[in-house]
């Protein structure tokens, strides 16, 4: 297969994950034929840096032509402590999502079973915890109307959403749930708001049509806490724009590092895989940051395309470097490999694609081939 993808590294540790990402496409390409093009282009602070402008028209352009996108990190703490700063680098991110049409963000959440001891949470809490959120992307109190008076001492953020936003997102997180376990939890607040109330009712309608999907509501502030007392009872959550931000950072932590989730971003012609991690600017430089989640992306990237066996070999690979310990700080303390390193034996991995491989640890931590 062909594919033009579009590289949009981003900021802080943004380019150090997403070159492992690259690592693992390239490995991918070489083991099953396939050929994949590579553009790079600027976003967020960088390119306020460069351009004063967070998603250059440039960008624009490239991302539109591609067939997909495959996206680092966004965001630098000179915007982060200036509440008043106009231009932000996540402004960059949502007009690049408003403009492509990816209204689908999708969020799997999962335990790994070699880092169950990693998590906040006891492990006979989030053992077999394996679920995925459908949070809607480019409607609600993100992209609604924005005010503020004249004094600057009351300000307003509507929250709106139509029928046809509601319904398109609603059917594919039915059909992913029919595809899993039959299982599909709309989380909402219809007890208090009126877009919620919308929710409800048009998911309900829609519900119809899946018979075999059984569908449960939650309020969010009860799914917030089940997330926590109970993470393994969900199958497909599916809610609207701020809930599902919020909710899938916090179900971000049970795996015990932010550092292993993956996400895309889906629309009618555009798709884009993003880790759902932030830019870490600490970290940018170090070669600690954990590349997983941008490895993982590029996996859902792959699977986007129907290329399951390829997504399957890079996953295999994931949990053979998690099982190995071939991991950064994060996720074992003291850990001597970097992010190259766990990048460089993924993508071996990916390569040799065997069952039982020999390891040379030195050349690891050298950043040779970790294949021997």
């Amino acid at each position: 297969m062909d594919l033009k993808i579009a590289l949009l590294s981003g900021d802080g540790i943004g380019p150090e994950v997403m070159e492992q990402a690259v690592k693992a496409l390239q490995a991918i390409e070489e083991n099953f034929g396939h050929n994949f093009s590579y553009k790079e282009a600027v976003v967020g602070a960088i390119a306020i840096d460069k351009f004063d402008d967070p998603l250059p028209e440039k960008t624009l352009a490239l991302c539109k032509e591609a067939d997909a996108i495959l996206f680092g990190a966004i965001g630098d703490p000179k915007y982060d402590n200036d509440p008043s700063a106009k231009i932000r680098p996540e402004q960059g991110l949502l007009r690049l999502r408003k403009e492509l049409g990816l209204f689908a963000n999708i969020r799997p959440i999962k335990t790994f079973p070699t880092l169950v001891d990693n998590s906040p949470l006891k492990k006979e809490i989030i053992s077999g915890t394996d679920f995925t959120i459908y949070r809607e992307l480019t409607g609600g109190i993100y992209f609604g109307e924005k005010k503020i008076n004249d004094n600057g001492t009351v300000a307003s953020d509507l929250c709106e959403y139509s029928q046809k936003e509601i319904s398109r997102i609603a059917h594919l997180a039915f059909k992913a749930a029919k595809n899993r376990n039959n299982k599909l939890t709309l989380v909402d607040k219809a007890n208090v708001l009126e877009s919620s109330r919308l929710w409800r009712k048009v998911v309900s309608k829609i519900g119809e049509s899946y018979p075999e999907v059984t569908l449960h509501y939650l309020f969010v502030d009860n799914a917030a806490m089940q997330l926590i007392l109970n993470p393994s009872q969900f199958d497909v959550i599916l809610t609207e724009n701020m809930f599902g931000d919020i909710l899938s950072d916090e179900g971000s932590v049970i795996g015990g590092s932010i550092g292993l989730l993956a996400s895309a971003s889906i629309g009618e012609d555009n798709a884009l895989f993003e880790p759902i991690h932030g830019s870490y600017p600490q970290a940018k430089g170090g070669n600690i940051a954990n590349p997983v989640a941008s490895i993982l992306s590029a996996a859902m990237l792959l699977e986007h395309f129907s290329l399951y066996e390829e997504a399957m070999v890079v996953r295999e690979a994931v949990d053979k470097s998690l099982e190995k310990g071939i991991v950064t700080p994060d996720l074992h303390a003291g850990s001597k490999y970097g992010t190259s390193h766990v990048g460089d034996f993924i993508a071996d991995r990916i390569v040799e694609n065997h069952d039982d491989l020999n390891m040379n640890d030195e050349n690891i931590g050298l950043g040779k081939s970790t294949i021997i």
